[in-house]
């Protein structure tokens, strides 16, 4: 069995302008799969490892959509639960002026304990979850919780992406949450500016100040860098210069970059520079992602 990827989280139906201008104005849309975790699954799929994805999906047109789209990325959607009472959710991104969530009551949202005991960890070497999947719903932060927890008996390697989305919930309530679940994880990536929301961290260093037991700490600084904290290492490496046609997706295929090069046994600072890379190619496209035939 090659090295798995296994992500969690949900996936919604994205709405986005072909063309970077305002939804209010655009004439032609696209209508593809956007998850920050399916994201980083199809990332990592795309640079030759295996790739699972799980969550809910309404059974509906949307969500079959969405498991052929990410078929077609080379993402294995065999897990995937088809809901017949609850529907799949939808976002449109409004380029400039940040995104509009149709997401209320989604079959993702219904993601229970249940679900977590349900997961099957066999031949997975890396679990990667994020923050938004604390936020949809109690019962989601339940199946969060759980996931991790089962994947640690496993002995399987948990990623961590913080991922605040402060339209589903205020600094406040998601500082603490989030922070625990950071504490529980062995790769854990953050931006600098969320930590610095969520937690009132200035520099990557005070962030690894707060997380010295997580074992492989990652702190994005936008177009400035991303630095890396692995045991007693400290690695930086620079963001590549690109024209930023929309911003949303970069940091989750930054992660599949990042993750993708761990699964490989790259060394720190490939891992980091090859994050780069995936984010300069998703910095360039109005998509959440990219099909290998983008430029």
């Amino acid at each position: 069995m090659p090295p798995t990827l296994l992500a969690i989280g949900e996936t919604m139906a994205m709405v986005t302008p072909a063309v970077a201008v305002s939804a209010a104005d655009a004439d032609t849309f696209l209508l593809d799969a956007g998850g920050a975790e399916s994201n980083v699954a199809a990332h990592v799929a795309a640079l030759g490892h295996r790739a699972v994805w799980f969550s809910r999906l309404g059974a509906d047109a949307l969500g079959r959509r969405i498991v052929r789209q990410l078929t077609e990325r080379g993402v294995d959607v065999s897990r995937v639960v088809l809901d017949d009472a609850h529907p799949t959710g939808l976002y449109v991104k409004d380029p400039g002026r940040g995104v509009l969530y149709y997401r209320r009551g989604s079959a993702a949202s219904r993601l229970s304990e249940a679900d977590a005991e349900a997961v099957s960890f066999e031949g997975v070497d890396l679990l990667h979850v994020s923050g938004i999947t604390a936020a949809i719903s109690a019962s989601a932060a339940a199946f969060l919780s759980r996931v991790i927890a089962r994947a640690r008996v496993h002995g399987v390697t948990v990623s961590f992406d913080v991922n605040h989305r402060a339209p589903l919930w205020d600094a406040a309530t998601a500082a603490p949450a989030l922070l625990e679940l950071a504490r529980s994880a062995d790769i854990v990536l953050v931006g600098r500016d969320e930590a610095q929301t969520l937690w009132g961290t200035d520099a990557a260093a005070d962030v690894r100040a707060l997380l010295p037991e997580v074992a492989e700490l990652v702190v994005k600084d936008g177009d400035v860098g991303a630095t890396a904290f692995v045991g007693a290492d400290e690695v930086f490496e620079p963001a590549l210069v690109v024209e930023v046609v929309e911003a949303v997706g970069a940091g989750d295929a930054f992660a599949g970059g990042y993750l993708a090069g761990r699964l490989s046994g790259d060394a720190i600072a490939e891992r980091l520079r090859a994050g780069h890379a995936r984010a300069a190619r998703t910095l360039r496209t109005t998509k959440d992602s990219v099909d290998e035939g983008d430029d």
